[in-house]
């Protein structure tokens, strides 16, 4: 009889580390982990790496197969700055993805090269969520921190290079840097942004091993680390997501993206021209105010999350953290509507409705920049720790007028990570084991009339209230 191989799959998450142990023939899940991190509130979003070290063993350890798994993969949030310094250590915290300070400096890549060239460029027009402005906002706000700085890595790279000594990354989460097309690193913007190539790590091609586990660390010494990659395209490979189909997650960001073969790039900025884990592309559409936001509304109401009522005509845009879309950064929260007779439920409602709205609204557009012919006759894949909840369940039907499937599968970040260390044992690719794996699969709720009366008005106020909050609004919000 055959031993068992069992890989693991890990999330480094906004808030924490998920690990989870899988069994390479069966997809079955054998054991699981999670440490949590701390993220700074003061001016900006800030993470210090050494906690995701520490909590990449702490999550592992919890598994209890991190002395003997056959192969790892880490997969990480997307578009953090993490600098170290010659010895390998942070320089500073790392600016995460949600920390909008690097507004301006995204508003002066912009102006200089214009919303086409750099869509043509590098896939994505550039907002304060992405690492090239946020490494322009450490030159000019910390000098000696970036002349300290001897290597510039993501969330993922740092821990992938942790565990085998290799300065590597991956296509997908390259790409939401705002430094890297097809061609690879754009060498004209790292000049005007002050940041030497020579920093980086080197891309890998799909499917390639990152090296192996070295000795002395949290897991078994020479099993293979894969390449790892961006949380969003590990939860598309999680999914085993064939083209065209359509998945929103809703988590502390909320995304909506499709796998397409055609290379997106949208000058509008409202979908990122993200490159997936294999050799596709993975248009997305990101939102900073998801689950976070609306449960921040439910404790000022004093209200569970899921004690929502109908009714009312009350208006939220939940844009706590700024937005990136629409590219708001400097908005903040507004409630639009209020009358004598509005309920707290209603109001709480209106938070979900708002965080929906703007997810949905870009949809239409992930799938016609994906290329591919969108595929209506299949469910909507609803994923991320919201999607579990009747709410955000009913919202998202609500305000979609769409088939919704919720795949039993959880922590599907770490599943496609395992999905990884599992296709380099098998010579699949990696959507393939996942398919085996039948991650996708789940219960289906039933359409509902589309509420294009909620919609419609959540359009309007942000329409009207664009010049407030900070931006004119696109045609398309």
């Amino acid at each position: 009889m055959a031993a068992q191989r069992v890989v693991i799959g890990v999330d480094s998450s906004t808030q924490s580390t998920k690990a989870l142990a899988v069994d390479l023939d069966t997809g079955a899940v054998l054991g699981q982990g999670r440490a949590a991190h701390t993220v700074s509130t003061g001016a900006g979003r800030e993470s210090d790496p050494e906690q995701w070290w520490q909590a990449l063993a702490e999550a592992t350890a919890g598994t209890g197969w991190a002395d003997r798994a056959a192969a790892v993969s880490i997969a990480g949030q997307q578009h953090g700055l993490v600098t170290l310094d010659a010895a390998g250590t942070p320089v500073r915290p790392a600016l995460l993805w949600n920390d909008v300070r690097s507004a301006p400096q995204a508003a002066a890549l912009r102006d200089a090269y214009g919303p086409k060239e750099l869509a043509h460029r590098t896939g994505s027009v550039p907002t304060a969520a992405f690492t090239a402005p946020k490494w322009a906002w450490l030159r000019a706000t910390e000098p000696a921190a970036a002349d300290r700085t001897a290597a510039v890595r993501l969330p993922h790279d740092f821990l992938t290079e942790r565990l085998t000594g290799e300065a590597v990354t991956d296509r997908g989460d390259a790409s939401g840097t705002g430094w890297w097309g097809p061609e690879g690193y754009d060498r004209d913007l790292l000049d005007r942004i002050g940041l030497d190539p020579a920093l980086l790590p080197r891309v890998l091609s799909p499917g390639a091993p990152a090296g192996t586990v070295r000795p002395g660390l949290p897991l078994r010494a020479g099993i293979p680390v894969a390449t790892g990659t961006g949380d969003n395209m590990a939860a598309a490979l999680g999914l085993g997501l064939a083209p065209g189909r359509p998945v929103l997650s809703l988590g502390t960001s909320g995304t909506v993206y499709a796998v397409g073969r055609a290379r997106p790039a949208d000058p509008s900025g409202t979908v990122a021209g993200f490159a997936d884990a294999l050799g596709h592309w993975l248009p997305l559409a990101c939102t900073l105010n998801c689950t976070l936001a609306v449960d921040r509304f439910a404790t000022l109401l004093g209200r569970d999350r899921e004690d929502v009522e109908t009714g009312g005509t009350v208006v939220v845009l939940p844009y706590l953290d700024g937005e990136r879309t629409p590219d708001l950064p400097g908005a903040s929260g507004l409630v639009h509507g209020l009358r004598h007779d509005t309920t707290p439920g209603q109001l709480l409602q209106a938070a979900y409705d708002g965080a929906a709205h703007a997810l949905l609204t870009a949809l239409d557009e992930v799938l016609r920049a994906s290329g591919e012919h969108p595929d209506t006759d299949r469910p909507l894949l609803l994923i991320g720790g919201g999607a579990r909840g009747r709410a955000w369940q009913r919202t998202v039907l609500r305000l979609s007028g769409r088939a919704v499937q919720v795949p039993a599968a959880e922590e599907l970040v770490a599943l496609g990570a395992a999905a990884q260390a599992a296709a380099l044992l098998t010579g699949e690719s990696a959507d393939a084991v996942a398919r085996r794996w039948r991650t996708a699969e789940g219960r289906v709720l039933e359409p509902v009339a589309r509420d294009d009366s909620a919609f419609e008005r959540i359009g309007d106020t942000l329409r009207r209230s664009a010049a407030l909050q900070g931006a004119p609004a696109r045609e398309n919000e």
